[in-house]
């Protein structure tokens, strides 16, 4: 298909169109599995002098389609829209980002926006740059796909309560917690999504704190400060992620102090996210923390068997996959601490399927999660392993190098060997040699005893599900 063959003019076109048409070129060049993995989850965002603005959902969806599929892009985009055409992207939970494509870089001085919803300016009085800023809300954070569970059962009622009346319930601020990758971002945008929809008017933001830190900064070297805190302090939602690194940066963390304290005295909604609680921020003024600690402050916790069940098929059915419940078990059985590497299993899953036209199976899971245990083998050593499976079980940590055949001390050393072997880059020999100079065949012995014990024994089964949670939350 060539560009005269194209039932639109692109010089009236808008973004929806030219990527419509640049789907069909796609299609015709690509096998269906492929093009329902790797280009329907594309959203344009904008066509503007020639440049398509495109969205895509991870940075990893990008890598993978320019280093496989840059030559269809590029006829894509020759064809649609001409020799003229470019080309940029923005990853929809990332920071901006600029493509690669050899003929459709677009070579801009300003950067490229992440998608966002227009916020109404309020009538009264505002300032010229009150009335074109962005919610910087990404569309894809909603309530109805954010899967509920134990692990955030309060942080999620909380955030619907927030959304019904902003400002005027006794969550302000409300301050969610939690490690990396458990959905805190996702479900303080989810909050801002529903204010606007349900208000409008309201005027709602949504930025990280090193976005905030970059804005003063950049806000003081050209003297505009007073605009800066004007702004602020004239949002009605302000929702900041990553709080917890305001810590150590005491004039942004004055700035902040005196902005919070107009909107909460205001009666204006404030949203926190942070990976610690309140009174675990260190570095940070006390005044701040005193303030954080003033609504409520809810944890999320890492997804139990069943949420990850439910986050794994929601996720399958978003990107078009269809895997069998197996494999869903399998993956939800193996990566357990972080929402994010479950949803990353599954694009790799879909990455490898695609490249080598293969049907998603269980053996492809299996080599999938084990390549990401792997690339978690950096972070914890055979003393750190040792030491909380010692902790947990009670046990003198000395006790497991020493030669004591106590039924507990067995326990305690087998087991500590089996995660030793699961979670580090350590040889066999090097684990033997950390449990009192003992060789590679106990450490072999120990791991099968483990495994095959636990087949059997429930107990045994639960003690290694709760170790394994306990030690991967040192991974965050």
């Amino acid at each position: 298909m060539q560009l005269a063959d194209l039932p639109f003019d692109i010089k009236k076109a808008d973004a929806n169109s030219v990527w419509k048409n640049c789907l069909t070129i796609i299609k015709e060049n690509v096998k269906p599995m492929t093009f329902n993995t790797w280009f329907l989850p594309i959203r344009p965002v904008s066509f503007e002098n020639n440049v398509i603005k495109i969205q895509l959902p991870t940075q990893f969806f990008w890598e993978w389609i320019d280093e496989h599929y840059n030559h269809i892009l590029n006829k894509a985009i020759l064809n649609v829209i001409g020799p003229e055409g470019k080309l940029t992207y923005v990853i929809a939970d990332e920071k901006e980002s600029e493509s690669d494509l050899k003929i459709s870089i677009a070579k801009t001085s300003e950067p490229l926006p992440t998608p966002t919803q227009t916020i109404k300016p309020s009538n009264g009085n505002t300032s010229a740059k009150d009335a074109s800023y962005n919610s910087n809300l990404n569309p894809r954070y909603r309530f109805d796909n954010f899967i509920k569970g134990e692990g955030n059962q309060l942080a999620r009622a909380t955030a619907g309560a927030i959304s019904d009346n902003p400002g005027e319930t006794s969550f302000n601020p409300f301050f969610v917690y939690g490690g990396v990758g458990l959905g805190k971002t996702h479900l303080i945008q989810a909050i801002g999504n529903r204010i606007l929809e349900k208000f409008p008017d309201k005027k709602v933001i949504y930025l990280s704190t090193d976005s905030f830190t970059v804005e003063f900064v950049e806000a003081i070297q050209s003297n505009r400060v007073n605009e800066f805190q004007n702004f602020y302090r004239n949002i009605d939602v302000l929702i900041i992620d990553d709080i917890q690194f305001l810590t150590g940066k005491e004039k942004t963390q004055d700035l902040f102090f005196h902005i919070f304290n107009t909107l909460h005295q205001s009666r204006k909604q404030i949203i926190l996210s942070s990976d610690r609680p309140p009174k675990e921020l260190k570095g940070m003024d006390e005044r701040l923390i005193s303030r954080f600690k003033w609504g409520l402050a809810a944890d999320i916790q890492p997804p139990e068997y069943e949420m990850r069940i439910a986050i794994l098929k929601s996720k399958a059915e978003e990107f078009g996959m269809t895997i069998s419940h197996d494999i869903v078990e399998y993956i939800a059985s193996n990566i357990t601490s972080n929402i994010r590497e479950l949803e990353g299993c599954l694009i790799k899953m879909l990455a490898t399927a695609s490249l080598n036209s293969k049907d998603i199976s269980l053996d492809l899971a299996r080599k999938i999660v084990r390549e990401i245990a792997s690339d978690r083998k950096l972070n914890l050593g055979i003393d750190d392993i040792t030491k909380i499976v010692c902790e947990y079980l009670n046990v003198p940590e000395n006790k497991v190098r020493d030669k004591t055949r106590k039924k507990e001390i067995v326990l305690a050393r087998q087991l500590s060997m089996y995660f030793a072997k699961e979670y580090t880059k350590a040889s066999l020999k090097t684990i033997g040699l950390h449990f009192g100079g003992r060789d590679h065949s106990t450490v072999i012995h120990a791991c099968s005893s483990i495994e095959a014990e636990a087949k059997d024994d429930l107990q045994l089964a639960e003690l290694l599900s709760k170790l394994k949670n306990k030690i991967e939350l040192h991974y965050k």
